[in-house]
């Protein structure tokens, strides 16, 4: 739960499916804290909202800041921090004892990463809904991977979830950002860009959709 408007949506969802769903499973919130400029994030609202869910949330303080835009000062440190901050999430995960990372990444962001993918690297790739990881012994879960981005802010709103704002220098200056929008750019021409690429993923069966 890095307190964005995703992971609160699907925590929030987790939690209160725990009351009908067939299959008993227990919910805890992970934070890796990325203490920016060498502060603390105030998740006091986050807490408050699990211990409103019957939730643990447990927050571990991070170097990622430090690491990444002081002693190696990445010029795109977006790649970087996202691969440190997953192996932290893992370890979290597994410290917790718990078998499943489920992360809020929906079906815009899929199709963001394949085009991410695509032109930065040539690859005809996204993120797979479902991932196990062998060395880790656990499994990733996308949960909200057929919502829309516009679906989840809705969500926020109607429920009044309390977003934490990011620190982070490089938040709407990165190479996503930047895909994000050249999407917008087609939706206009074309119509429906986003929900295309997802389609096309499908039918061709890439990453196991």
């Amino acid at each position: 739960v890095s307190g964005g408007k995703d992971s609160l949506a699907l925590l929030y969802a987790l939690s209160e499916m725990r009351r009908f769903y067939p299959v008993k499973y227990e919910v805890k919130a992970i934070t890796a804290d990325m203490t920016f400029f060498g502060e603390k994030t105030d998740f006091s609202e986050i807490t408050a909202l699990c211990d409103k869910l019957g939730v643990e949330h447990i927050i571990r303080e991070t170097e990622l800041y430090h690491i990444i835009f002081e002693t190696r000062k990445e010029k795109n440190p977006c790649s970087l921090c996202a691969r440190m901050r997953r192996g932290i999430l893992h370890d979290m995960t597994k410290e917790t004892g718990c078998t499943k990372l489920a992360l809020g990444h929906h079906s815009d962001d899929a199709a963001e990463t394949f085009m991410m993918n695509l032109l930065s690297g040539g690859r005809i790739e996204s993120f797979r809904p479902v991932t196990y990881l062998s060395r880790k012994d656990i499994t990733m879960i996308r949960p909200l991977i057929h919502l829309t981005e516009n679906d989840v802010e809705l969500a926020i709103k109607r429920l009044n979830l309390p977003v934490v704002k990011s620190k982070c220098p490089a938040d709407e200056n990165t190479r996503r950002e930047d895909v994000k929008n050249l999407i917008k750019q087609l939706n206009e021409q074309y119509e429906d860009v986003p929900q295309k690429i997802i389609g096309a993923i499908k039918r061709s069966h890439i990453d196991n959709w």
